[in-house]
C-alpha cells in the first residue's frame, strides 16, 4: 500500500479491551484459502480438555512450517483440529489476537514488539529463525551500493522487518535517510511500482525479490549483514498467554512439531521446497530461495541466553534486548510513544516451553 496501514488504537481498545498495532510482517503474499483440516483421531489426548480447535495465523507464503500443513503433521501432533488462519499484515495479525480468534502466529518481530508495548496479552515462545538472505535490497542496475541510494525512491514494507533491516543499515553507513525517498508499499505494489518503473530500489522478502530480480534488478545487501554484526533480525512464533496458560502441553508439542519440519527441510531441502512448491503452487526457484534464505535455530539454542533465554522471563535474553532496539526504530518512525516502551520486554518473552520441549 502507498501509506503504512494504521489501526485506530483507541476504538480497538474500546472493542476487544486491549490496545494494538497496525504493523506490517514479512511474509509472502501469495496465499492458498484458510483450510481446515480433521484431527487425527487416534492421537492421544492431554491432560486438560482439549480445544475443539487450534487456530494458526499464516501469511500464505513459502515458510518451513508449512510442511506442517501440507501433511496434518500439527493435528497429528496436537491430537485436536488445526484451523488456519490467513494473514496479510502485522495488522491483521494484532487484531486477530485482540479479538482472540487466533492462539500462535508466525510473525515479525516489529509488529510483536510493538503489540506488547500496546498491552497485547501474548508472549514470544520461540523464533521462526532469524532473517538472512530471505529480506534483501534490490536495486536498479546503475546503484552500485548503499552511497547510491541518496537522491533515490526507496520502497518497502511499511513498519516491517524490511523496514528495520533498510534504517539499521542506513545507520550503519552513517547515510542521512532524510536525503532518500522512502516509500511504503505492500510487497505486490513493490513489484508493480518497479515495472512502471516509479521506484529505484526495494526491502523485501520472497518471493517478490525474485520478481524484482527476473525485471532486471539486483542485490546489494541482505539482511545477513545485520545479524552477523549482532542486530538479531528475526520472525517469531507468539501465543496467546491465556490459551498458553490452559494449554501448556499443546504449546510444547508445537514446538516439537515444528522443530521435526525444520530437521525434515534440513535433511533434504530439494525435496521440502519441491512439497512446498506444489502445495502453494509456487514456482519451485522462488520456494527453494525463501526457505534457504532464513537461518533456523534449533530449539535447545533458543533456549540459551543468546536468543529466547536459559530461564522464562530471562532480562539478559538476547531477544529482550533486541525488543529494546526495536522498540527505538518504532518510536522513532511514530509508531509507539516512548513513554509506553517498558523497562524491559522480558516479562513476555517466555522460554519455558522451548526448556521443555527440548528435554
Amino acid at each position: 500500500m502507498l501509506n503504512t496501514t494504521h489501526l485506530n488504537l483507541k476504538n480497538l481498545a474500546l472493542s476487544v479491551g486491549i490496545l494494538s498495532s497496525a504493523l506490517l510482517v514479512g511474509c509472502g503474499n501469495n496465499a492458498q484459502q484458510n483450510t481446515e483440516t480433521k484431527a487425527d483421531a487416534s492421537a492421544p489426548t492431554t491432560s486438560a480438555e482439549l480445544p475443539k480447535e487450534v487456530r494458526f495465523a499464516w501469511g500464505g507464503g513459502p515458510r518451513v512450517w508449512v510442511l506442517g500443513k501440507a501433511d496434518g503433521d500439527f493435528e497429528k501432533a496436537l491430537g485436536t483440529k488445526i484451523k488456519w488462519v490467513e494473514f496479510a499484515s502485522g495488522a491483521d495479525v494484532i487484531n486477530y489476537f485482540a479479538a482472540n480468534e487466533i492462539d500462535i502466529a508466525r510473525f515479525g518481530s516489529s509488529p510483536a514488539v510493538a503489540g506488547i508495548t500496546r498491552g497485547l496479552p501474548i508472549e514470544v515462545i520461540g523464533l521462526e529463525g532469524l532473517i538472512s538472505s530471505a529480506e534483501r535490497l534490490i536495486v536498479r542496475p546503475e546503484i552500485k551500493g548503499l552511497q547510491d541510494l541518496v537522491g533515490k525512491k526507496v520502497a518497502f514494507p511499511a513498519n516491517s522487518t524490511a523496514q528495520y533491516a533498510l534504517e539499521q543499515a542506513l545507520a550503519l553507513e552513517k547515510i542521512d535517510k532524510s536525503k532518500i525517498q522512502l516509500l511504503p508499499l505492500k510487497p505486490a505494489e513493490i513489484v508493480s511500482a518497479w515495472t512502471r518503473g516509479d521506484i529505484d530500489a526495494a526491502y523485501v522478502w520472497g518471493p517478490f525479490t525474485q520478481q524484482l530480480e527476473k525485471q532486471g534488478g539486483k542485490e546489494i545487501y541482505r539482511t545477513t549483514t545485520l545479524n552477523e554484526q549482532g542486530i538479531l533480525v528475526y520472525n517469531n512464533f507468539a501465543v496467546r498467554k491465556e490459551f498458553a496458560e490452559k494449554h501448556p502441553d499443546l504449546v510444547i508439542k508445537f514446538l516439537k512439531a515444528y522443530q521435526e519440519q525444520v530437521d525434515e527441510y534440513k535433511q533434504d531441502p530439494k525435496a521440502a521446497s519441491e512439497k512446498i512448491s506444489k502445495y502453494l503452487s509456487l514456482p519451485y526457484e522462488q520456494v527453494e530461495t525463501t526457505l534457504a534464505g532464513i537461518d533456523y535455530i534449533p530449539l535447545k539454542d533458543q533456549a540459551t541466553e543468546k536468543y529466547l533465554g536459559a530461564t522464562p522471563n530471562d532480562e539478559n535474553s538476547g531477544i529482550a534486548k533486541a525488543a529494546l532496539d526495536i522498540s527505538k526504530f518504532l518510536v522513532g518512525i511514530g509508531e509507539l510513544k516512548q513513554s509506553d516502551v517498558p523497562k524491559s520486554y522480558a516479562p513476555n518473552i517466555n522460554s519455558k516451553y522451548l526448556i521443555e520441549a527440548t528435554k
